[in-house]
């Protein structure tokens, strides 16, 4: 059985009776109805990875950044204490790169991309 969205041709002069008519208005609208969802609502395998722990942040050490450059752009984009930003600024320096930030993947992209405002080099690990 057709749904509503098609109706037959028949009647209709010179057509295939095997031809169907589209109703493009009920599908316009039901295209709009399923775009107009949010891809994120839907659980998928997508979702899950949007989502998954831990996630990492990797800070490289350069020698074109000042300490107080790093400091400062680590605390804008971990929303941390000096004293924090200080010891993981410390840490890439001492190691040649350290893991700055661990969590779900949106939030690493959105710290990595804040980090990289002032051309420091990150890397994010799944």
């Amino acid at each position: 059985m057709l749904d509503s969205r098609y109706r037959h041709a028949e009647g209709t002069r010179g057509c295939n009776p095997n031809v169907f008519l589209v109703d493009f208005d009920t599908i316009s609208a039901s295209f709009r109805t399923s775009m107009s969802t949010n891809p994120f609502e839907q659980q998928s395998s997508e979702s899950s990875v949007l989502t998954q722990d831990p996630v990492r942040v990797i800070l490289f050490n350069d020698d074109i950044h000042t300490m107080e450059e790093v400091i400062a752009q680590l605390m804008k984009a971990l929303r941390c204490t000096t004293h924090k930003a200080e010891t993981l600024a410390l840490e890439v320096h001492n190691n040649g790169k350290g893991v700055v930030f661990v969590g779900e993947i949106l939030r690493c992209m959105e710290v990595s991309q804040i980090l990289e405002q002032i051309q420091l080099m990150t890397q994010i690990e799944v």
